[in-house]
């Protein structure tokens, strides 16, 4: 399962390192730069899987439950819980089979190994891609919602959305399965670093516009009232931090990841680019990092998820 070299898997350890290694470690070669190198311990690592795939699966809990909740929207939010679960549980279970393997507690042969990383590989990378995509489809629904109010309901019908739904998943699998087949070709790379620029302009360009359209109304009611001043600056602040809050956190927990991607096709075996990829596993802890908190963004803020969820919990 640990990698030995920057190409031996996509989404395995790809710079070689271990994940249990002092939390600051300057490392240094010969003829490199020192790196700065932020390694997580394999305990934090699996309890921040661990939490986020209860989260997760209280939110699917939730959803199924409440009938009220059967609409597109919470569908598609329970479908990013779903994807948001099986990445941390994809990463949970690599990082145990790894420490078992490393112990001597599970003994298995080379081969049994070798298809084992390979299924848990597809699953965290087809978990990953239907995760953006659900990310999307959540931005492009509430667009719908605001800018075509009284069309919504015939333009997102339940039979679209699962449609919809259907095609994320099976598109997520089949092309995660290709990554990993052809995972030492540059054009997957870049297949996937388009995924994730593409995924972040649709939703920057989706959210600008509907805060822009959120300040005109409040402009509006401002001047039925004769408030010009006050409701637009303080609405408009608002939604500001509201915007940059989500879409800082999707850059911040997915970016780095891209990052790396992207410096395995452009420098591979620069020293500078090899400090970046010391820090591989970091980069997968932000990413169940985002997992944990994308409940909180989508989920958590209705009031009818969160009674829902009140009751399951006890």
């Amino acid at each position: 399962m640990s990698g030995q070299g920057p190409q031996r898997r996509l989404l395995g350890s790809l710079n070689g390192t271990s994940p249990a290694t002092p939390h600051f470690e300057l490392a240094a070669n010969q003829t490199g730069p020192r790196c700065l190198e932020v390694s997580i311990p394999d305990g934090l690592f699996l309890s921040l899987g661990l939490v986020s795939v209860v989260e997760n699966v209280l939110v699917v809990a939730a959803i199924a439950k409440n009938r009220n909740l059967h609409s597109p929207m919470y569908y598609f939010i329970g479908c990013l819980a779903v994807s948001d679960l099986l990445v941390s549980v994809g990463n949970v279970l690599e990082t145990a089979v790894m420490l078992l393997v490393a112990a001597g507690t599970l003994a298995a042969q080379a081969a049994v190994v070798q298809q084992l990383d390979d299924i848990i590989d597809v699953l965290i990378c087809g978990s990953m891609v239907s995760s953006l995509c659900f990310l999307g489809a959540i931005a492009v629904d509430r667009y719908l919602s605001i800018f075509y109010a009284l069309r919504y309901h015939s333009i997102v019908t339940l039979q679209r959305a699962w449609r919809a739904i259907s095609a994320i998943w099976v598109a997520s699998v089949l092309s995660s399965t290709l990554f990993i087949a052809y995972y030492n070709h540059t054009a997957v790379l870049l297949c996937l670093v388009s995924f994730f620029v593409a995924m972040l302009v649709l939703m920057a360009v989706l959210y600008v516009h509907m805060l822009a359209r959120a300040c005109q109304h409040a402009r509006g009611i401002a001047r039925l009232h004769k408030r010009q001043h006050f409701i637009p600056q303080g609405f408009g602040l608002k939604g500001a931090a509201t915007l940059t809050i989500l879409l800082g956190i999707f850059f911040l927990c997915w970016g780095p990841f891209f990052l790396h991607l992207s410096l395995m096709v452009l420098c591979p075996q620069h020293p500078i680019c090899g400090c970046v990829f010391q820090n591989f596993n970091l980069f997968l802890t932000l990413i169940i990092c985002n997992s944990i908190i994308d409940p909180f963004i989508y989920a958590f803020c209705s009031q009818e998820l969160r009674k829902t969820l009140q009751e399951v919990v006890l």
